[in-house]
């Protein structure tokens, strides 16, 4: 996979995006993020890249050229058009599916926004979606990008050690993670779940997927509104919330 990043402060994303799992996955090649300095597409002297908004006012709006340019050149050297990305607020709020979907696609360019946003010509002819990470606004699209970046290079082919690494966890497959443990055996008094430590596989794995359904419904009961969840799901959730209210009650 191979994602471009155009933005004003190219070692802002570098220095984040080039450490941990991310910076070794490009070491060994399985993957490429490339940032671009969205001034040096700039025609002024002074590399302006934002100017005052029609109809008033206040802050600056990105100019169309040096976007247009730099996604030009981008596309030149991939040899192909990559699937183009603007952070920003007014977006569809990113979710673990719409990740799974963009992780099918070999060349993504994400575009961090700045001042008051993008001159709306450049999105309506270049931009192919607007994506956000929540409901609340920052000062530019550096964070929201490498977030995004980060969440969707995991699940490229070879980042990760297996697809295991991120199928299990919160949100893949519609519900949040079970809980895990480690050593040592006791802590404060409080014992690791016998069940995690008997080697039956076939147990371990129904521990898990009803602690996941336990862990749903008490943090984020909307997630399970949205899931399809089998009769036999719905018997356990009920029968939990029964002896949870009976216990609440004593």
């Amino acid at each position: 996979m191979r994602i471009d990043i155009i933005t004003l402060f190219p070692e802002m994303c570098n220095t984040v995006l080039g450490e941990s799992i991310l910076g070794r996955a490009q070491k060994k090649g399985v993957l490429e993020i490339n940032t671009h300095q969205l001034r040096d597409f700039a025609f002024d002297k002074h590399k302006r890249v934002d100017d005052t908004p029609y109809g008033g006012g206040m802050g600056m709006v990105m100019k169309c050229e040096p976007i247009a340019l730099c996604f030009e050149n981008i596309c030149r050297e991939t040899g192909a058009r990559p699937h183009f990305v603007y952070m920003s607020p007014q977006g569809k709020t990113l979710n673990q599916q719409r990740l799974i979907e963009l992780s099918n696609y070999e060349n993504i360019c994400v575009l961090c926004g700045h001042y008051e946003g993008v001159d709306q010509r450049v999105l309506d002819q270049y931009v192919d979606e607007e994506i956000s990470i929540g409901d609340y606004v920052l000062t530019g699209g550096e964070l929201p990008a490498m977030v995004f970046v980060d969440a969707l290079s995991r699940m490229a082919k070879g980042v990760l050690s297996d697809d295991l690494c991120f199928t299990e966890e919160s949100h893949y497959n519609g519900l949040l993670e079970y809980p895990q443990y480690t050593k040592p055996q006791v802590w404060h008094n409080m014992e690791v779940p016998k069940v995690l430590m008997s080697g039956h596989h076939a147990n371990v794995d129904k521990w898990r997927y009803e602690h996941s359904l336990i862990n749903t419904y008490e943090k984020r009961p909307d997630m399970l509104e949205q899931k399809k969840l089998s009769d036999e799901d719905k018997k356990f959730i009920e029968k939990y919330a029964q002896n949870r209210a009976e216990n609440d009650a004593d």
